[in-house]
């Protein structure tokens, strides 16, 4: 919302009518919005928000009223669905590449690196500071402190905001942290820079967009025991 004032009754919006079968363009009117309409505008908005999609709002609005009042519709709702599915799934598509070339491109940069190593699977990893305790193996669950972001800098996770570290088996995580932990010692600091491949793939989680590749500050607190 680019302007706001006091009080959901104050706000207002420019409706503009779409010059759709040669009609001519009405001119734009501000009208005093229903807040509880609005509201439900905005919580549409919130679930479509970040999927790339652009609108029609005029066509949106027609086809919400038409499906909505039980009126005819340009299509049934099973055709409706395809249409929305296909859209998507363009997108979604164009998106997920896009993130894959720029972490091919962002790890074949950062591989030129003085400190980073590449292991044979195509993870990176650089030493924050080395460890003297024992190595995990993959059958291990490990205490450890963590932040995780993407190649742009930004935060997803971090431990540090929970104020306290986290146990997990490594068995059961990505295969880049599974690989990367492994050739950590206990007190160790490692950079890990980790292939989409290696961390959530095609279908990413959460906040990570599909084919993502990520980079994990990790500290190695300790091996747990039974």
């Amino acid at each position: 919302m680019k302007k706001q004032c006091i009080g959901v009754l104050c706000l207002v919006v420019v409706l503009t009518a779409c010059n759709a079968g040669g009609k001519k363009e009405e001119p734009s009117r501000v009208v005093e919005v229903d807040p509880v309409s609005y509201a439900f505008g905005m919580i549409m908005a919130n679930q479509f928000k970040g999927w790339g999609l652009t609108f029609n709002y005029d066509s949106f609005t027609q086809g919400f009223k038409e499906y909505y009042e039980d009126l005819d519709t340009r299509f049934s709702y099973e055709e409706a669905m395809a249409q929305a599915q296909t859209a998507y799934s363009a997108v979604y598509e164009e998106q997920s590449n896009q993130e894959r070339q720029k972490g091919i491109a962002f790890l074949a940069e950062n591989a030129k690196k003085t400190g980073v190593i590449t292991t044979a699977s195509g993870l990176q990893y650089e030493v924050i500071t080395e460890g003297s305790g024992a190595k995990p193996v993959a059958s291990d669950t490990v205490r450890v402190n963590y932040e995780g972001t993407l190649i742009d800098g930004t935060v997803f996770d971090s431990t540090y905001e929970y104020g306290e570290p986290v146990e997990f088996p490594l068995n059961r995580v990505i295969p880049g942290w599974t690989e990367g932990i492994q050739l950590m010692s206990e007190g160790s600091t490692y950079r890990l820079y980790i292939p989409s491949e290696l961390a959530y793939g095609e279908q990413g989680a959460s906040v990570i967009p599909p084919n993502s590749a990520l980079i994990f500050e990790v500290e190695l607190l300790t091996i747990v025991k039974e």
